[in-house]
């Protein structure tokens, strides 16, 4: 069954769901946060609650994309199913407009079986979202125990030459690779802390917001030490 707008009945009534489940208070600290365009301001409560309730949905998840609201775009992130991810990888990238949207893509990119091959050009991206994309999903393969620590090594050189000139949001998600790196591989741990001591504090604009960015060598520690525990 299509609706007038040519989405399918399933959509529309996960859309006028996001829409009855945001609030003024969260769009407000969306938009702090960068987020632009068509927006509900639904809380992350609410949206694992919809991901436990819809499960894997590829299919759904592509036109909760194309429906081209952020709310509905995160959900998305969260249903689909990584393993498919194929052109719509494209699409999606080219689609990013915030670092809160591309956190929660590049989370699911790096599940993906393509992550790794869509690194080097991401990394290499002169535009500020594909770059930070890259090295979030960096971050997150810092956990992935089949790869060894020679594929992060050239990276963490990447981050000591590069990263305080590097965009302002590119900055941060280098800075936080590092901490992941050294904080989940330990052959490369006591490197990460020394290109942590060479790069200093790294200065990012967090816009109106109460977020700090966070000291590498210090949550390198914080990271270890909760390991321990």
């Amino acid at each position: 069954m299509s609706t007038p707008e040519g989405r399918d009945s399933t959509v529309s009534a996960v859309l006028e769901e996001l829409r009855a489940r945001g609030t003024e208070q969260n769009r407000k600290v969306y938009r702090r946060h960068g987020v632009g365009g068509d927006l509900f301001g639904v809380s992350y409560a609410d949206l694992k609650a919809l991901k436990k309730r819809l499960k894997v949905n590829y299919p759904l998840a592509i036109q909760l994309w194309a429906s081209g609201n952020h709310d509905a775009r995160i959900l998305a992130t969260m249903i689909a199913d990584p393993a498919a991810l194929s052109a719509d990888v494209d699409v999606w990238l080219g689609d990013l407009d915030s670092h809160v949207l591309t956190d929660a893509f590049a989370g699911l990119v790096a599940r993906s079986p393509l992550a790794v091959g869509l690194l080097p050009g991401w990394l290499a991206a002169a535009e500020e979202w594909t770059a930070r994309a890259g090295w979030r999903v960096l971050s997150h393969l810092a956990e992935d125990a089949s790869l060894p620590d020679d594929f992060f090594l050239p990276h963490l050189e990447r981050i000591q030459a590069d990263i305080h000139a590097s965009p302002n949001r590119v900055k941060e998600a280098m800075n936080g690779a590092l901490i992941a790196v050294g904080g989940y591989r330990p052959g490369l741990t006591e490197r990460a802390l020394a290109v942590a001591a060479a790069v200093g504090q790294v200065e990012v604009d967090h816009g109106d917001t109460n977020c700090k960015t966070p000291d590498a060598a210090e949550y390198i520690r914080k990271t270890l030490a909760r390991k321990k525990k």
